[in-house]
């Protein structure tokens, strides 16, 4: 199946604060990834949500950070068949240290498919934080039995 492009969404929630504050940090992230410096641009909306866009020769990054909801949304558009969007979102995921990451994977411009395209979901809960979930759910189920 020939595509003309990839696209990654992230929503990447509950991340390390410490990451969410420097613009510049999260520019240089994304310069790393790159061989070639990619063309950023950021824009500070309020005091708690900044954006950052960048433009490289095979596609596009957009990040929205909202820092009061520790909170990053990413789309990141790549328009070759190759992974290089999947090694960007895992930097990104690396850097942002989120407890809780939802990607959807999307395949663009299918001219040769004829039914409909459904994007491919992946949900990730970091590990401490299923062991918080279980735990509250055993406690729950304990108190439940006592009564």
């Amino acid at each position: 199946m020939k595509i003309l492009a990839r696209q990654v969404t992230l929503d990447l929630y509950n991340c390390d604060t410490s990451r969410l504050s420097n613009v510049d940090d999260i520019k240089d992230t994304l310069k790393s990834v790159f061989g070639s410096e990619p063309r950023l641009s950021a824009e500070v909306i309020d005091e708690g949500h900044c954006s950052i866009i960048g433009a490289f020769a095979e596609g596009h990054i957009a990040l929205h950070v909202y820092r009061e909801l520790r909170y990053v949304a990413a789309d990141i558009f790549n328009c070759t068949e190759s992974d290089d969007g999947e090694e960007l979102a895992k930097a990104l995921r690396k850097f942002f240290r989120p407890d809780k990451i939802k990607s959807t994977f999307l395949k663009r411009g299918d001219f040769g498919l004829e039914r409909e395209v459904k994007p491919k979901i992946k949900v990730r809960v970091a590990p401490l934080r299923r062991v918080k979930n279980v735990g509250a759910k055993v406690v729950k189920k304990l108190v439940r039995r006592g009564n």
